[in-house]
């Protein structure tokens, strides 16, 4: 099937361009150098996000950027315009924090895998939306930051997700120092799944997105909720909870498929149930 490609925003100019094929969206934010989060853009991915939970046609999402630069996190020139408002711009900044704080736990919560294509900086923000992705690949020429710090704004939102993929120590040196640090220490960091070079990065990708969706898409909504939630859990209550998740899953149909398949020893046919 030819890939269809659509822009949601605009059809001169969107923020965000959206295509299809194998079982994969793939999300690009199209507004360079910066790729910022504008409250448009963020609205662009918000509503992608959105109509992928239900459609069954989208099994892996993929999110990419166009220039040099991944996302270098909210739009800073935006957000310094309503400081002329009444209230010095506290209505609009809780705003857009509320918003960004949505989409990212939209993406924690998305019952299909999301993955991170990066080829360039992530900073802030941008940062933020690389760790709240549950796979994400880098190019040999990214760079992480959370450089708030250096402007006098502290990265408060992006150190939520930050400190849930890599230890104290390592977040804390990223969010003091505000300094950039490359592709392989953001591996090392754990902020990163793998760093490769980058003319193979889309490839790596596209190979990594269609391992996924070559697995039963009910089995993926099952194990990325219940990773998320046990996550947050005691031990005893985690293992509580995965064992009745456990149970449940075992009972499904394609679960009776799948160990069908692995004894007859043939291709399992998923049917999402």
């Amino acid at each position: 099937m030819a890939e269809v490609v659509a822009m949601r925003h605009n059809q001169a100019q969107g923020p965000v361009l959206a295509s299809r094929g194998k079982g994969v969206l793939r999300l690009v934010l199209a507004n360079p150098p910066a790729n910022a989060l504008s409250l448009d853009t963020m609205a662009a991915l918000q509503r992608e996000l959105d109509t992928a939970r239900d459609d069954e046609t989208v099994r892996v999402i993929v999110l990419a950027a166009s220039g040099k630069v991944f996302c270098a996190g909210h739009d800073l020139k935006e957000m310094t315009a309503h400081r002329a408002d009444a209230d010095r711009g506290r209505a609009f900044f809780e705003f857009t924090m509320q918003r960004c704080s949505a989409l990212m736990q939209s993406i924690v919560r998305l019952p299909k895998p999301v993955i991170a294509e990066i080829d360039g900086a992530a900073t802030a923000a941008g940062l933020q939306l690389v760790a709240s992705c549950d796979l994400a690949i880098a190019s040999d020429q990214s760079l992480f930051s959370t450089p708030g710090v250096n402007i006098g704004l502290f990265c408060s939102t992006p150190m939520v997700a930050l400190s849930r993929n890599v230890s104290r120590k390592q977040a804390m040196e990223m969010l003091l120092t505000g300094e950039m640090v490359d592709a392989t220490t953001a591996r090392d960091f754990g902020l990163v799944n793998r760093v490769v070079p980058r003319e193979y990065l889309n490839q790596i990708v596209s190979k990594y997105a269609q391992t996924i969706v070559s697995k039963s898409p009910l089995t993926l909504k099952i194990g990325k909720e219940a990773f998320y939630a046990q996550a947050e859990m005691g031990l005893a209550e985690a293992y509580d909870y995965a064992a009745r998740v456990m149970v449940e899953n075992m009972l499904a149909k394609d679960a009776e498929e799948g160990i069908g398949a692995f004894i007859e020893k043939r291709q399992p046919n998923w049917k999402g149930e």
